[in-house]
């Protein structure tokens, strides 16, 4: 049964900082692009953060470069995203996704919530 499930989500003050873990089980993880989305009520659902199957170069939107840095460790089938310099406009549904790098198949989480505000 394949898994995504994500954790660390929660209440922070702007500035602050959060870091969020996604899990994965049931497939090779790494054998999987991993990344996180984010949406905001309201909003699409965007592209946050890019990590390559076996690590390297990283890719991030726009407005998180700098702050953001997103990390695998493929022996505990884990991503996660470190989230520094947060401010309000970082707050939205946060969702871990897994794509294999070369078959079409992709996998959600269930996304963790993560809020900035004072």
């Amino acid at each position: 049964q394949v898994q995504l499930v994500e954790s660390g989500g929660g209440l922070v003050q702007p500035g602050g900082s959060m870091r969020l873990s996604c899990a994965a089980s049931g497939f090779t993880f790494s054998n999987y692009v991993m990344s996180w989305y984010r949406q905001a009520p309201g909003k699409e659902r965007e592209l946050v953060a890019v990590i390559p199957r076996l690590g390297g170069s990283t890719n991030y939107a726009d407005s998180v470069k700098g702050r953001f840095t997103i990390s695998r460790d493929n022996a505990k089938s884990t991503v996660y995203l470190q989230m520094n310099s947060l401010k309000p406009e970082d707050t939205a549904m946060y969702y871990c996704n897994a794509r294999h790098f070369l078959r079409p198949v992709t996998y959600w989480g269930q996304g963790t919530q993560v809020t900035v505000s004072s």
